[in-house]
């Protein structure tokens, strides 16, 4: 049997028992500074993760501010046309894109979709822009422009995107246009009667095959009409129960701004859309763009009319006929 003395404390009768307290005192000591070490390190890469992604965020806003400068006008007015475009990308960048240039005594029109969604399409859209700018001065004839643009991009290093592609020239004294529409949902033009020409002459997206036939529709822009092109982001936006807002809601949309300027029918065509949606998460970029043609005294413009049977002209040009 042990016997202490009072007050003798169990470490003062054996040394090594109180070397064995200052020695675990020690190690756990060592064990919580270990893991403030760890932990400070974790904060510090955490830091640099912080300041990298702030980084690489400035970075997709100033590109995401550059696609907009290439997208660019989104209002213009040329006697009596005005035109509105508008982009709502699903992220901050997209890989949708309309251009409105002047071309000789035209106005050129361009809405694009790049496949996919991102910086994947977001990298591409400089080139395109460039590219169907060059060629649409280069041909009158937009299957032509677009023919070069397919072949060019077809033809270059790696894997071409695909990409839907409405191009339009608009003669400005008597309102012609030249299309054509390769692969977007058919553009619309709207009479004062609420007749509808669906715009859907053209071919197949561009970068699907480099030998493509693409052709010219033709159809005229009245005074009091209103064309409007959208990307099918627009058509296929969907809402809780899985509809499609679809071309005859964005008809409906347009129609009910009947009167409006381009802007006017433009802002009521997203509003439209994006109430449709009600909430759901968009599923890809939005693009619309609009043209009005005013109507000036009292000038009177003939019907719009739908497409009756092709007549072939030379260079490819599809007329579609109107009648009063």
């Amino acid at each position: 049997m042990c016997h202490m003395w009072p007050g003798t404390s169990p470490e003062q009768l054996d040394p090594g028992a109180q070397f064995v307290a200052e020695r675990t005192e020690q190690e756990a000591d060592s064990s919580v500074d270990e893991q403030s070490e760890k932990i400070r390190a974790l904060e510090e890469e955490l830091e640099v993760l912080r300041r990298e992604q702030s980084k690489l965020h400035r970075g997709i806003f100033e590109a995401a501010q550059i696609q907009r400068r290439l997208c660019a006008p989104r209002q213009l007015v040329s006697g009596e046309y005005e035109v509105a475009g508008e982009i709502f990308p699903v992220r901050h960048l997209s890989g949708d894109f309309f251009k409105v240039m002047e071309l000789d005594s035209a106005l050129g029109i361009v809405v694009g979709d790049i496949a996919g969604k991102g910086l994947s399409a977001g990298i591409w859209l400089p080139h395109l822009v460039s590219l169907i700018h060059r060629c649409a001065q280069a041909h009158r004839d937009p299957a032509d422009a677009i023919s070069q643009a397919n072949r060019e991009l077809c033809s270059g290093y790696g894997e071409p995107p695909l990409v839907a592609l409405f191009f339009a020239r608009i003669d400005l004294e008597n309102g012609e246009i030249l299309y054509c529409n390769a692969g977007l949902p058919s553009p619309l033009i709207f009479g004062r009667d609420n007749d509808v020409a669906r715009l859907d002459q053209g071919g197949p997206m561009l970068g699907a095959m480099s030998n493509g036939t693409f052709h010219t529709g033709i159809v005229t822009l009245c005074p009091g009409h209103t064309l409007i092109a959208c990307s099918d982001g627009v058509t296929e936006c969907q809402n809780s129960r899985d509809q499609e807002f679809e071309l005859t809601r964005l008809s409906a949309a347009a129609r009910a701004a009947a009167g409006g300027n381009a802007s006017q029918t433009l802002f009521s065509a997203l509003g439209a859309v994006l109430d449709f949606a009600d909430g759901c998460p968009l599923g890809d970029d939005l693009t619309l763009l609009v043209v009005r043609r005013e109507q000036i005294g009292t000038r009177n413009s003939s019907a719009v009319t739908q497409e009756q049977v092709p007549v072939r002209l030379s260079g490819g040009v599809r007329r579609q006929r109107l009648v009063s």
